[in-house]
């Protein structure tokens, strides 16, 4: 499976898609694969307000926990509840139904520093 090539993807392997001020994140399908089943989410509430970098939640999973950074900066608007309430959103669609939060960017820039899906893919070579 190749990433979305509308999308922005992190070192830490969440997916950033921007659509004006709003960027809408999740885990990448390399993540899920890595993670295997994921039995828990947790997310920081909408209204909280996150700088680039921060964390916005945690994801756990039968191997491990891992945290979600933000690339950018800006105020949680929304929460994916159907992710939080099935987890297993996030191996089978993680970037459709398995989204985790969407963000009023301060400034979406430093998105433009992140990988395209081409040079994600390259490295984290997806099956």
């Amino acid at each position: 499976m190749t990433s979305p090539n509308t999308c922005r993807f992190s070192d830490s392997h969440e997916w950033f898609l921007a659509k004006g001020q709003e960027v809408t994140m999740g885990i990448t399908q390399f993540a899920a694969n890595e993670l295997t089943d994921v039995t828990y989410v947790q997310l920081k509430p909408v209204g909280t307000a996150v700088k680039a970098g921060e964390t916005i939640g945690e994801v756990e999973s039968v191997k491990t926990t891992s945290e979600i950074y933000a690339a950018v900066g800006g105020t949680i608007a929304a929460v994916n509840e159907d992710a939080v309430k099935d987890p297993s959103l996030l191996n089978s669609d993680p970037f459709g139904r398995g989204w985790l939060v969407k963000l009023n960017a301060s400034d979406t820039a430093p998105l433009s520093k992140l990988m395209d899906s081409a040079t994600y893919d390259s490295k984290h070579a997806v099956h």
